[in-house]
C-alpha cells in the first residue's frame, strides 16, 4: 500500500514537473467574420488545435513554474479562405505581456502585426513541428513567435539573456526558405519576420537587447519600491533605444517598441520628474517615432 503511495506521489510530482515546464500561457483568437458561407467549425477546430500546440509544447531546456508562464496573445484575423486548397490568408496581432514585480501590473514585452499571417490547414490536421526540418508553415508561424517572445523575456530578466533561443528562431527562419510563403526571405519588406529577428540579433542593436533588461529589470520593475529610482533608471535605459536607433537608422525596432510602448511611458512621466528630464526623453522619442507625437506631449505636462 505505501509502495502504491509513493509511486502515485511520485507520478504527480513528473507530471506537475512536465506541467511547469511549458513556457507560454497563449491565447488564440480566429476573426473569420469576413469570410462567408464556410462552416464556422473548421476555424473552431484551428483555434483549439493552435491554443493546444502552442501551449502544451516546451520550447526551450528552461524550467518555467506556472505562474512563470509568458501571457500572450495571437489575433487572427482571416481575410481570404478556399476550401478546396486549405489556404488560408490572414494578418495577426501578436502580443507577449512581462508581469512587473511587486505589483499587479503588467507591461506589454511585444506586440507587432504580421501582414502575412497565411497558411494551408485541412480540419482535424495533425499539428506537427520539427526543428531541423521546417515542411509546415502554420507550425513554423508560431514556432516563430514562441521562440521570438520567449527569447525577449529572457533578455528582461538578464542582461542578453535571450541570445540563445532567439538565434534558434533566426535558424528556423534560415530553415523556411523553401515553404512558398512570403514574410520569411530577407528584403521583401524591413517588417516581416525575417528582418525583425535578423535586427535583434544585429551586432548594432544590442543595445536594445540590453535596453529590455534595464527597462524591465531596474526600472519598471523597481518603481514599486522607488518610483523616483525606478523612472531615473528609464531614463538612463532610454539612451540605449537611441543608440540602437542611431547605429541601424532602417532598423524599424525601434519604431515598434515605441509605437507598443507610448502609453506607458507617456504614464511614467506625466506629472513627474524635473522639467530637463521630462524634455530629454520628449526629444529623445520624438526623434525615433514622430507619429506618436500626442503621447510624447503627454510627458512633457
Amino acid at each position: 500500500m505505501k509502495r502504491s503511495i509513493l509511486i502515485l506521489s511520485l507520478f504527480n510530482l513528473f507530471i506537475a514537473a512536465n506541467i511547469a515546464a511549458q513556457e507560454l500561457n497563449a491565447k488564440v483568437t480566429i476573426n473569420h467574420a469576413q469570410i462567408q458561407g464556410t462552416d464556422a467549425s473548421v476555424f473552431e477546430t484551428l483555434q483549439q488545435a493552435l491554443e493546444q500546440f502552442i501551449n502544451e509544447r516546451q520550447w526551450t531546456d528552461y524550467q518555467f513554474q506556472k505562474h512563470e508562464r509568458i501571457t500572450c496573445n495571437f489575433n487572427i484575423t482571416v481575410t481570404k479562405y478556399d476550401k478546396t486548397t486549405n489556404r488560408f490568408e490572414a494578418t495577426a496581432m501578436i502580443q507577449a505581456n512581462r508581469p512587473v514585480y511587486y505589483s499587479t501590473y503588467t507591461s506589454t514585452l511585444y506586440n507587432n502585426k504580421d501582414d502575412d499571417f497565411h497558411f494551408d490547414y485541412a480540419q482535424y490536421d495533425q499539428l506537427n513541428f520539427q526543428e531541423e526540418i521546417i515542411d509546415n508553415q502554420l507550425t513554423a508561424l508560431f514556432a516563430y513567435y514562441a521562440y521570438l517572445i520567449i527569447g525577449l523575456n529572457l533578455d528582461s530578466f538578464a542582461p542578453l539573456g535571450g541570445t540563445d533561443v532567439l538565434q534558434r528562431c533566426l535558424n528556423l527562419v534560415n530553415n523556411t526558405q523553401n515553404l512558398g510563403f512570403p514574410g520569411w526571405k530577407a528584403f521583401e519588406t524591413s517588417r516581416n519576420r525575417f528582418a525583425i529577428i535578423n535586427d535583434y540579433l544585429d551586432e548594432a542593436m544590442k543595445p536594445l537587447r540590453q535596453l529590455q533588461y534595464d527597462y524591465y529589470r531596474t526600472g519598471l520593475d523597481e518603481m514599486a519600491n522607488n518610483s523616483e529610482r525606478g523612472r531615473a533608471n528609464i531614463t538612463t535605459a532610454l539612451n540605449l533605444l537611441k543608440e540602437a536607433h542611431e547605429n541601424k537608422p532602417l532598423s524599424l525596432l525601434p519604431q515598434i517598441w515605441t509605437d507598443y510602448k507610448r502609453d506607458e511611458l507617456a504614464s511614467v512621466y506625466h506629472g513627474k520628474g524635473t522639467q530637463k528630464e521630462k524634455q530629454q526623453v520628449y526629444d529623445l522619442l520624438f526623434s525615433i517615432n514622430a507619429s506618436q507625437s500626442n503621447a510624447w506631449d503627454k510627458i512633457k505636462n
